[in-house]
């Protein structure tokens, strides 16, 4: 029986200190022109394997669901799962001319970044693909899927849910742009997303109870380094951001988001959970790569 189970993306990716300034929320690269880079690094990351791993530190026995390739990419992400101590419980495709996943960040001179994502085959697990009835958990956590993987994530969690199975969900701005997730926010007991994605997703001035009459039985907003705010239904609750030194916020989401629902999984309570988030956050945030920095806790 596994604490919990992360079902997403799983990428190579590669970090680009560009060392140009931002121009407004932009960053601005000239038609033509060779830039040098001052520094090139590489890590394994993708929202998928990211929680993974956070929940894993925390003393969980944890499970992946993803797809990977069978090439440099998805070794050294098996390599990486192993080594972390996380059971990968999805499926390496056979065919040596399919791409995994890759994501290029674009640092800037203010610590911000852009990042370019391939999904790649990330995107095309089927539900066949995976021994759903040999799968035994208490937790289920959904990071952002397209194409067939988000069609067999939509079956997981209906499976699951059925099962008393709980669920976290974190889409991101493009799934919410481009699919129809209503069916797995009905059976979502924690929605995490950040202010832009709640936008996305209601209309309502109150974006808290807006995302509530969507189906989570919590729900939490992000704003990067603005005050957080949850809402179970019956109380508001908040935790403001520290001041700190920023090294590299990719990850800092995704860390969050596991803290918050480590903390959930083991009873604290929302405000306890809310720091537990922050404290995995501002820890990742303050080195390079989305897991290099993850805290090491045994919560159980």
């Amino acid at each position: 029986m596994f604490d919990v189970i992360t079902f997403g993306s799983a990428t190579i990716d590669m970090f680009a200190e560009t060392g140009l300034s931002e121009k407004g929320k932009f960053m601005a690269y000239p038609v033509g022109d060779k830039i040098l880079l001052k520094d090139l690094k590489f890590s394994v990351g993708g929202g998928g394997t990211n929680t993974a791993v956070a929940f894993s530190r925390l003393g969980f026995k944890t499970g992946f669901i993803g797809k990977l390739d069978n090439s440099f990419g998805g070794k050294n992400i098996l390599e990486l799962l192993k080594k972390e101590k996380v059971k990968f419980l999805g499926a390496v495709e056979k065919n040596s001319d399919s791409s995994g996943g890759y994501s290029i960040i674009l640092d800037s001179k203010e610590k911000d970044r852009t990042v370019l994502t391939y999904k790649g085959i990330s995107d095309s697990l089927k539900f066949d693909e995976i021994k759903i009835k040999k799968i035994k958990t208490k937790w289920v956590y959904l990071s952002s899927s397209l194409g067939k993987s988000l069609e067999t994530q939509k079956k997981v969690a209906k499976i699951f849910h059925e099962n008393g199975v709980k669920i976290a969900f974190n889409p991101s701005s493009y799934l919410i742009k481009k699919e129809n997730i209503a069916e797995i926010l009905k059976l979502t007991d924690i929605l995490i997303l950040n202010k832009e994605e709640a936008k996305l997703l209601t209309k309502e001035n109150n974006l808290l109870a807006g995302l509530k009459k969507l189906g989570p039985k919590i729900v939490v907003i992000t704003n990067d380094k603005e005050t957080v705010y949850a809402y179970d239904g019956k109380k508001n609750y908040s935790i403001s951001p520290r001041k700190i030194k920023v090294v590299e916020k990719t990850g800092a989401g995704d860390a969050f988001a596991s803290g918050f629902v480590a903390g959930q999984i083991v009873g604290r309570s929302i405000d306890e959970s809310l720091k537990l988030g922050l404290d995995e956050s501002e820890a990742v945030i303050k080195h390079f790569g989305a897991k290099n920095n993850l805290l090491r806790r045994k919560l159980k």
